[in-house]
């Protein structure tokens, strides 16, 4: 896997860009001017990262792994140590699936119905494998979604849900807070956002 230099990646003309970034060279960005990432964030190859008028925000130390689709209209954010496993599909915008109007984005918005709506991972969320994420979602701080799962409603603080759609599992531990508290400290880490 390469990763885009410095000088590259500046040149894409994200809204901002964060230190130690690591781009695949892979990677497909469009409206990289709606784009914000965060100091050591990650992003593997073959993701595909299409920004609306909300943008896409990504905190610092976020991984997006290979094979990720991020699109839709609305804000989608990945807050600090939060990260999705590979080929998951994170929608702020959503067709209308009743039959009741036409789909896809190039047919005129008064024959469609499209739903739009943010997304939101809070700090510290897992998002495993395969999963897909719906519009008008929040994945509530240190919660964990297991692989193949479907998210279309809002995820507690620090639960496990898995499925389709996604349920309650049980709750999960939280020893990485005071992980976090140790590796902030031993690195003298505070982010902006902080």
């Amino acid at each position: 896997m390469g990763f885009l230099s410095e000088e590259e990646l500046q040149k894409i003309g994200f809204k901002h860009l964060g230190k130690d970034v690591q781009l695949s060279d892979k990677c497909s960005i469009y409206n990289p001017g709606n784009i914000e990432i965060g100091d050591n964030s990650r992003i593997d190859d073959f993701s595909f990262l299409s920004a609306g008028t909300g943008g896409i925000k990504i905190g610092n130390y976020v991984h997006i792994a290979t094979y990720c689709s991020i699109v839709g209209k609305e804000l989608i954010e990945f807050k600090d140590f939060s990260g999705l496993a590979s080929k998951g599909s994170v929608y702020s915008s959503n067709d209308d699936y009743s039959g009741e109007f036409m789909t896809n984005p190039r047919v005129p918005q008064e024959f469609t119905n499209v739903t739009h709506g943010k997304v939101i991972f809070e700090k510290h969320v897992i998002v495993g494998a395969d999963c897909v994420i719906l519009p008008n979602v929040t994945i509530g701080y240190g919660a964990a979604v297991a692989a193949f799962s479907l998210v279309s409603r809002d995820v507690e603080e620090m639960a496990i849900v898995s499925g389709v759609p996604a349920k309650f599992l049980k709750k999960r531990k939280d020893g990485f807070a005071q992980k976090e508290k140790e590796f902030m400290s031993k690195y003298n880490l505070k982010f902006d956002n902080q």
